[in-house]
């Protein structure tokens, strides 16, 4: 229990910590005082900044009434910086948050539901929409998506079909797969999971392999409980397979982060990110993005990124005026040059260098379209990806894979009943 009530405090979200409708009742909407405050998570991104500053330069030109001004701080102290925020009462207009925290955020009474017009809304990543109790709170410029990353020349040698999205890959033709690129292609390991990328990377980037399967990390019929889901036979049989590629040497259970084994030549193959896809190209001129494999269920892959959100105390109406302006698809396309990320709405992927209908990297689009699976939209999900990250983990080093699921299980279920539902 203390350690699962130390990421509440970590996760700007409260948990049982601060009761959601106990804070919502005391962060009431303030009127405008002529000031728009907005906070980022993106100190470190120079580039990213700019485009923001660009759109607040923009709106502050457009009117008279309400002046916008950025604060960005580093990722890595974000969550509790908005989290001690809430607690003193002294939260900003608009924040970014990260897509699976939304929920959370919303159900601890940080955010409101946002009031920009649907015929704006509509046109995004339906991923890109941060979601709870069917409301909306969030809105993404962005979508990132992770495939397999390959060389057409290895499979060619290994023997190996290239998958398409019309026909990826079953689970039996990726097993034979992997198999092949460590015997007759002669490489070290057969994928790279970037397994040093703890956090966030695990829920991810492997439960979709898992909801591929049958399974899932809650049971999103009710969002009461994961037990059956998480470790019922469909679950159990991903676990295993799973583990089974780290004990047969196809994958390291150590790799770097940035699918560094792929990128030096040690594994064949990598389950990688979008993010990744360039300097990939840049070192090898056969480089393909190929679709996650179908376990039973269909190819998944994981969905939803940062995204800004009004307040709960924020100036309503300066606050969504601010958003009309920063998700027009010129600025949504800005930051998707910018970051080399997906941008979230049809007309601005048009122009963007890589992600139009003839760009380089166009298929990471479509994967984002037909696979992408949001992790569950429950102020439970903090807690959910901090215990699944932490038992994958014990299932990637050779753990029992039915005693790490049940413990999975029985601590998420404990905290959602220490919660009451978390209002579901």
């Amino acid at each position: 229990m203390q350690r699962r009530h130390l990421i509440k405090l970590a996760a700007a979200s409260g948990g049982a910590a601060i009761a959601g409708p106990a804070l919502a009742a005391c962060t009431a909407s303030s009127a405008s005082d002529g000031e728009l405050v907005l906070w980022s998570h993106n100190a470190g991104s120079p580039l990213e900044i700019a485009v923001t500053e660009d759109i607040i330069k923009a709106f502050n030109e457009s009117q008279d009434g309400v002046k916008a001004t950025l604060e960005p701080f580093p990722q890595d102290v974000y969550n509790d910086t908005v989290n001690a925020a809430a607690l003193s009462g002294d939260l900003p207009d608009l924040l970014t948050v990260d897509g699976p925290n939304v929920p959370n955020w919303a159900w601890a009474g940080h955010l409101q539901p946002l009031e920009v017009p649907k015929e704006i809304t509509g046109k995004f990543l339906p991923s890109t929409l941060g979601v709870f109790q069917d409301q909306l709170y969030s809105v993404g410029h962005w979508e990132a998506a992770c495939s397999v990353f390959a060389r057409q020349s290895v499979l060619e040698t290994a023997g190996v079909r290239i998958p398409t999205i019309e026909s990826p890959w079953s689970r039996e033709e990726f097993d034979d797969a992997l198999t092949a690129v460590t015997g007759k292609a002669g490489y070290q390991y057969a994928i790279d999971f970037s397994t040093a990328d703890t956090g966030e990377w695990y829920p991810y980037a492997f439960s979709p392999f898992l909801q591929s399967f049958g399974g899932d990390l809650i049971d999103r019929s009710s969002y009461l409980k994961s037990d059956g889901v998480l470790n019922g036979p469909e679950a159990l049989a991903w676990g295993q397979w799973f583990q089974g590629l780290f004990t047969a040497n196809l994958a390291n259970p150590e790799s770097p982060g940035g699918a560094e084994d792929f990128m030096q030549g040690k594994a064949a193959m990598a389950f990688h990110g979008n993010w990744g896809a360039l300097p990939a190209m840049d070192l090898y001129d056969d480089m393909l993005f190929l679709p996650p494999p179908d376990f039973g269920n269909g190819p998944k892959i994981g969905g939803g990124s940062w995204q800004w959100a009004v307040t709960a105390t924020a100036d309503k109406a300066g606050a969504n005026s601010w958003l009309e302006t920063a998700l027009s698809d010129e600025y949504v396309a800005e930051y998707a040059n910018q970051t080399g990320l997906i941008p979230a709405t049809d007309a601005a992927a048009e122009l963007t260098e890589h992600y139009g209908t003839d760009g380089k990297l166009r298929m990471m689009v479509e994967y984002s379209k037909a696979y992408a699976t949001l992790r569950p939209e429950t102020p439970a999900y903090t807690v959910i990806a901090s215990v699944f990250g932490q038992y994958t983990g014990d299932i990637i080093h050779g753990g029992d894979v039915q005693t790490a699921l049940d413990a999975a299980v029985a601590e998420i279920d404990a905290d959602i009943d220490a919660n009451s539902g978390y209002g579901f």
